[in-house]
């Protein structure tokens, strides 16, 4: 069942070399965050390359319901006037999340230190997730939660009438976790510290400093300590915000599947927080061009050439997991064509996606005739000269697990078909006609 309506099946299909230029959404974490930090800023905040993907629509929305003005012009440029750190007001109704697992847990945190109460929702697949490894370090600026058991959503959270500031170690690499506290510890006074012994991709801490925040990070024997001072006056930006290097993986994985690929990618986000896969790519192997390096509002950016090219099986290196944890399911797909086994240890987060990624991607793989074994911690991938395809796979209401399995489509000597893309929207809602675009041969099923 879709998140947004009845399911939506399709069908992809092997097809020939792939070409053009792959014009990527604006980057998703980004969005997210521009929307809630200029929600929470004085002034005016205006926004170019938002990604209008279900799942920041939705922190959109959010965002007025706080008290925040927001609107989009008809030139797609965003504008937000905030109500400043500590003027959220309570909301009418029910905060309804979607799909967004960044979304209501940033949310959560921004707003976890005012004194209102706000109920939280989203639709199947977030309902199912947890929230306690958020509301547990919110509780201790005096921020309460009341939930389903294992803190699952719909929730009510009640923001610190009196909050303190925090000193908080990450118990698993989470820029999620991590971006919660740093968001409740603008509200509280005094310093509040975030210590994470792995790092993870550092947006959260990059914007805060461009709309005024006094932060600093340091690396110590404890690991990346982050220090904010509390109360301050954020004041409104301008940002563009980089197109999505997640969003990106999939063309980026087509284009080495299918012989004779050839594609480009203008205006990628390459900040080193989010640049895992392409490090792996490499060591696979691939042929991939990083043209004319520069920073745009504060983030690095590069526009990608990517070439089909024989790919080799290899261990990815476990501490570059927090910066590719999305784009495993996709990296899976390629490892079952390249030669030899293709090993991915340090892994278990996938497991608290929006689905459990590791086995959905097992089942998935299997069915079409992919040998791949699992632990709760890794994935052993063992490549083969042709994929059989052929199967159905299920893609449980995530968005990357169905991207991941139309690309394999593509070179399967067999269809392969998903049960429902109905999720892509959240994040990538141009897939299908892009990929279409540059050669694939997607086709919708009656459901």
């Amino acid at each position: 069942m879709s998140s947004h309506g009845a399911p939506q099946p399709m069908i992809s299909r092997k097809c020939g070399a792939i070409s053009g230029v792959a014009e990527i959404p604006g980057d998703k974490s980004i969005s997210h965050r521009a929307l809630i930090l200029g929600a929470l800023s004085v002034g005016e905040t205006r926004v170019t390359g938002l990604l209008e993907g279900g799942d920041v629509l939705d922190t959109a929305k959010a965002m007025r319901a706080f008290g925040a003005e927001i609107n989009r012009m008809e030139d797609g440029e965003w504008r937000i006037f905030g109500v400043g750190v500590g003027g959220f007001a309570e909301p009418e109704d029910v905060i309804d999340c979607g799909n967004a697992g960044t979304g209501v847990r940033l949310i959560m945190g921004a707003m976890a230190t005012t004194d209102i109460a706000v109920t939280f929702t989203g639709d199947a697949s977030l309902r199912s997730r947890p929230m306690g490894r958020v509301t547990d370090p919110l509780a201790l600026f005096g921020a309460t939660a009341h939930g389903r058991s294992g803190g699952r959503l719909p929730l009510t959270m009640v923001g610190a009438q009196d909050p303190v500031p925090v000193r908080y170690t990450t118990p698993m690499p989470s820029a999620q976790v991590k971006s919660a506290v740093l968001l409740a510890g603008l509200n509280a006074p005094g310093e509040t510290v975030v210590i994470e012994a792995e790092a993870t991709r550092d947006h959260t801490e990059r914007m805060l400093a461009g709309f005024g925040a006094d932060i600093s990070t340091e690396i110590t024997d404890e690991g990346r300590v982050i220090t904010l001072k509390g109360q301050p006056e954020l004041t409104g930006q301008t940002i563009i915000v980089p197109r999505d290097p997640s969003s990106a993986a999939f063309p980026v994985v087509a284009a080495l599947l299918v012989e004779g690929s050839d594609i480009s990618l203008p205006n990628i986000g390459m900040n080193p927080t989010r640049a895992g896969l392409f490090e792996a790519l490499k060591l696979m192997g691939a042929d991939i061009t990083f043209l004319n390096e520069r920073l745009e509002g504060g983030e690095p950016v590069a526009d990608l050439r990517v070439k089909y090219g024989p790919l080799k099986g290899i261990t990815v290196p476990a501490e570059n997991a927090a910066s590719m944890i999305d784009e495993y399911p996709v990296l899976a797909v390629l490892a079952a064509t390249a030669s030899g086994i293709t090993h991915m240890p340090g892994i278990k987060e996938m497991r608290v996606k929006e689905c459990d990624r590791i086995d959905a991607m097992v089942q998935g793989l299997r069915a079409c005739g992919v040998q791949i074994d699992e632990t709760e911690d890794s994935m052993t991938i063992h490549g083969m000269d042709n994929i059989p395809g052929g199967a159905t796979c299920k893609t449980h209401l995530d968005h990357r697990i169905a991207m991941s399995f139309m690309c394999l489509g593509m070179v399967a000597e067999n269809p392969v078909k998903i049960d429902d893309a109905g999720a892509i929207e959240t994040s990538f809602p141009d897939f299908i006609p892009l990929m279409e675009t540059l050669g694939a041969k997607f086709a919708k099923l009656n459901g």
